[in-house]
């Protein structure tokens, strides 16, 4: 499990403190992500678990800036990108970071991808916009992008259109974008969806490779604890906006401690076990309407909640070294009455 394990004493290369992502429903602004502090370092590989509806890919778009306009915002926090707090940054000044210093694999390729236009005017696109450099060199580095993920023809690829490719083929073009400038992190929002289990498993080892050669930091971002315990160094377990556990890989693993997470590693189907019926976590992730006002917000699926659960909001505090839980049954002291809206 994990990639490098000896990143404890680096700077981090990204550090989110304090951040507040918030929607405009009909007037009224409610938190899809809130309250959410964590860092990457150089090399080291994040990974970003939970079901959906619990805000990881609203956390990766407000690092990337790429919010919908006019209904989504960052309330408040800091975003540190290298030091500097890229969260006040206009459009234009983002556009020199996002594709240069920071870059994103998005979920689906085929919406990903604009169908209109060559994969080479597309990856030409992300050189032009960040070096200055001929067309003949953009298409050469194109074509050698394309070969560089596994793509082979690449010389005849690079003059087709989306709709000519897998799912597979589209997933390594849009790595290929993505890596193109050589950033310094890379965040992976749910990259394997959609693709059959041998396809995934290709894309997964292409970018520890890519990892590994460029040596830059990756979040990524999946529902797939399987996953998790091949790429990542450390893991964040997000539910309803919030942080609920924050630790390396191998201790979440052997160590589970948040009833969410529990529960998380309960529903992975065990190959050396025979059972009827797959374990399931009862109930849905609360709607951003509907998020309780007051105390844990798993609460109401949690099988070991406390008549003080729906009344006290736990904080995020270590309960061990390197160790950080959400949660009122490991909180020494007493924790705040009300909740962190």
């Amino acid at each position: 499990m994990g990639t490098n394990a000896n990143l404890t004493n680096q700077s981090p290369i990204l550090k989110v403190e304090n951040l507040e992502t918030a929607f405009d429903i009909e007037g009224k602004l409610y938190n899809a992500v809130d309250n959410v502090s964590f860092e990457v370092k150089p090399k080291q590989i994040v990974g970003v678990v939970g079901e959906s509806g619990c805000g990881k890919s609203v956390m990766s778009l407000s690092v990337m800036k790429l919010l919908p306009k006019g209904i989504g915002s960052i309330r408040n926090g800091e975003v540190l990108f290298e030091g500097k707090n890229i969260a006040p940054l206009s459009d234009k000044e983002m556009n020199k970071i996002r594709g240069k210093d920071i870059s994103m694999i998005f979920q689906e390729p085929m919406t990903s991808l604009n169908p209109v236009f060559t994969i080479g005017y597309q990856l030409q696109e992300t050189l032009f916009n960040h070096m200055k450099i001929s067309k003949k060199e953009a298409r050469d580095k194109s074509i050698a992008l394309l070969k560089s993920v596994g793509i082979s023809r690449p010389e005849k690829i690079v003059d087709e259109y989306p709709h000519q490719l897998s799912g597979g083929m589209r997933q390594r073009v849009m790595i290929a974008i993505a890596i193109a400038c050589q950033p310094k992190l890379l965040i992976a929002d749910e990259p394997t969806t959609a693709l059959d289990v041998t396809v995934q498993a290709q894309i997964l080892d292409l970018l520890k490779e890519i990892q590994e050669v460029n040596n830059m930091a990756i979040i990524l971002i999946t529902h797939d604890l399987g996953v998790v315990a091949e790429m990542c160094d450390e893991v964040i377990v997000m539910y309803a906006g919030r942080i609920v556990e924050k630790t390396d890989v191998d201790t979440l693993f052997h160590n589970p401690k948040h009833p969410y997470t529990e529960l998380l590693m309960n529903a992975i189907p065990k190959m050396d076990e025979e059972v009827e019926t797959l374990s399931t976590i009862e109930g849905i992730v609360p709607s951003l309407q509907k998020m309780p006002h007051a105390g844990c917000r798993f609460a109401n699926r949690c099988p070991k909640a406390m008549p003080e659960c729906k009344i006290m909001t736990p904080q995020l505090a270590e309960t061990e070294a390197g160790h950080e839980v959400s949660c009122l049954l490991y909180e020494t002291s007493k924790p705040k009455e009300g909740a962190m809206v």
